[in-house]
């Protein structure tokens, strides 16, 4: 199947790996082709925004899922779109719903998410990845495309959108938000896995240097203003958050992004922390699962799959100072209530 995508699986025999490889000679190349069929307000592709026709389907592991988890819980539309989650770990054929009773999807009724691939696609080609978007009635996978997932929620569902939800995507913004979206994707959200799965000196060199180039640029945009662009939270911030999460637990040691610890970048550990406290942003993270998930699945970095105890992430509690800097994260809106029973995650505890 080629190079890894995000968050999938990869096509090897069982004595390789499990899960797969992601170390390639030279230079990591992502795979950006993705099901770019849409669900829309006016159902354009085939697939018209229904209340409880779709189902989400996510890992908490993985970042570019938890950008739909975030975005999903900030606009309210846990009682429109179920929820499917995987777990931490896959097999070499897929993710699997291995969380839940028998390991089977209880409203799809299938053991491996690339079920749902299969039944659009009999002969698709690529790696199984989550985020998807599943359509219940046929248990057809509708897309994967996880940056217009995101955009698609916060411009197209505004019928089911909860009162008092943010705008994470303003129209007058966005041609700010989707400058920041590019420059964070090219050289952090993906930057961070050219280092981890660099098969080549000189390119896990040139990753590196380029990671911690955009890593000081966001710390100098950030130290004046609390979110990326605007004065509220916006799809820009969401697209960070959930790489700066995964900084210390996975990035810094398993993935060599070893210039400094996040909690050693003042501004961008002030950042982060002041998103892991809104509502709708640290409630999404599980440590456990993420740290599971990379030093299990990347075997080939990783051969002894043991999963390190630390860090200590109980500081991701403590007091940011960002609120000095003015704005509001929700603007004239108001914060996502908790979680539904079901959807929460073990919350941490602070020093005692």
């Amino acid at each position: 199947m080629g190079t890894p995508r995000i968050c999938e699986t990869v096509g090897v025999t069982k004595a390789e790996s499990e899960a797969g490889t992601y170390v390639e000679p030279g230079e990591f190349k992502r795979d950006t082709n993705y099901i770019t069929t849409r669900i829309t307000a006016d159902g354009t592709d085939g697939y018209p925004v229904v209340a409880d026709r779709y189902r989400l389907v996510a890992a908490r592991a993985c970042p570019w899922a938890n950008r739909t988890l975030i975005v999903r819980r900030l606009l309210g539309l846990e009682q429109v779109i179920s929820l499917g989650l995987c777990g931490p770990t896959h097999d070499k054929l897929s993710w699997t719903f291995d969380l839940d009773p028998g390991e089977v999807d209880p409203v799809l009724g299938i053991h491996h998410l690339r079920d749902a691939y299969l039944a659009r696609f009999p002969d698709y080609p690529r790696g199984i990845t989550v985020p998807a978007v599943v359509d219940v009635p046929t248990g057809q996978v509708v897309t994967n495309d996880y940056a217009q997932i995101t955009l698609d929620f916060s411009t197209e569902w505004t019928e089911f959108h909860r009162p008092g939800a943010p705008r994470l995507y303003p129209q007058d913004l966005r041609a700010e938000i989707d400058q920041v979206n590019r420059r964070v994707f090219t050289e952090v959200n993906n930057g961070v896995y050219r280092c981890g799965f660099a098969g080549a000196q000189d390119a896990y060199d040139a990753a590196y240097n380029r990671l911690f180039t955009a890593l000081d640029w966001l710390s100098e945009r950030l130290t004046g203003q609390r979110f990326l662009v605007g004065d509220t939270i916006t799809e820009a911030d969401v697209r960070l958050f959930t790489t700066l999460v995964r900084f210390d637990p996975v990035y810094h040691g398993h993935f060599k992004c070893n210039r400094s610890k996040l909690t050693e970048m003042p501004v961008l550990w002030a950042y982060a922390r002041d998103l892991y406290q809104t509502p709708g942003f640290g409630d999404t993270v599980d440590f456990a699962q993420i740290k599971t998930h990379y030093y299990a699945v990347h075997t080939d970095i990783n051969p002894t799959r043991i999963v390190p105890k630390g860090p200590d992430l109980t500081d991701w509690l403590t007091p940011h100072g960002r609120e000095t800097l003015g704005g509001r994260p929700f603007g004239d809106g108001t914060p996502p209530p908790p979680p539904p029973l079901g959807e929460r995650v073990p919350a941490l505890r602070g020093p005692q």
